[in-house]
């Protein structure tokens, strides 16, 4: 019998995401505001006027307080381009929609299931750095959630990413 390993390394290489930025008091409605603009834009409100196509995981960035005890507001969310669109990548209709280049990342995650919640992803990095111990090979106040399925999904797929330091 084999146990699923508690957590796993991984690198994602550069490339052009679409991204939306909201600050609204509650975790979920900031990702829930800024997935249906992606959606959006992935859909047909962009320069080519056509189905992007969707790409998983979702990302969202989240910060802890300087406490650690909560997430600051802001939110960044982000959708990976499909490979065809990455060097000329579709311009966004939505003035609150970003195209960004992100660097090369490496990242230590653990999946998780169910709603993504401020509570279920403190507790979630709360878990990780148990099962991590102390180490300084990762950022302490930048995380990231990635979503793997339809949000109305109730166990939808989640994980949890430790950003690696270069």
């Amino acid at each position: 019998q084999c146990e699923e390993a508690a957590y796993e390394e991984r690198r994602y290489p550069a490339g052009k995401w679409a991204c939306v930025t909201k600050g609204e008091p509650m975790y979920e409605q900031s990702i829930s505001m800024s997935f249906m603009k992606l959606m959006r834009y992935i859909c047909k409100e962009n320069s080519v006027g056509s189905y992007l196509g969707m790409t998983v995981p979702v990302l969202n960035e989240i910060h802890l307080t300087k406490e650690g005890t909560e997430l600051e507001r802001e939110v960044v969310t982000a959708y990976y381009l499909p490979g065809e669109f990455q060097q000329n990548p579709p311009v966004p209709m939505d003035p609150e929609i970003h195209i960004t280049e992100r660097a090369p990342l490496r990242v230590i995650t653990r999946v998780f299931y169910g709603m993504t919640t401020e509570e279920t992803i403190l507790r979630e990095i709360s878990l990780l750095w148990e099962l991590l111990g102390s180490t300084d090979a990762v950022l302490r106040e930048t995380y990231i959630v990635a979503v793997y399925e339809n949000p109305s999904i109730p166990q939808r797929r989640n994980e949890i990413w430790f950003i690696c330091r270069a």
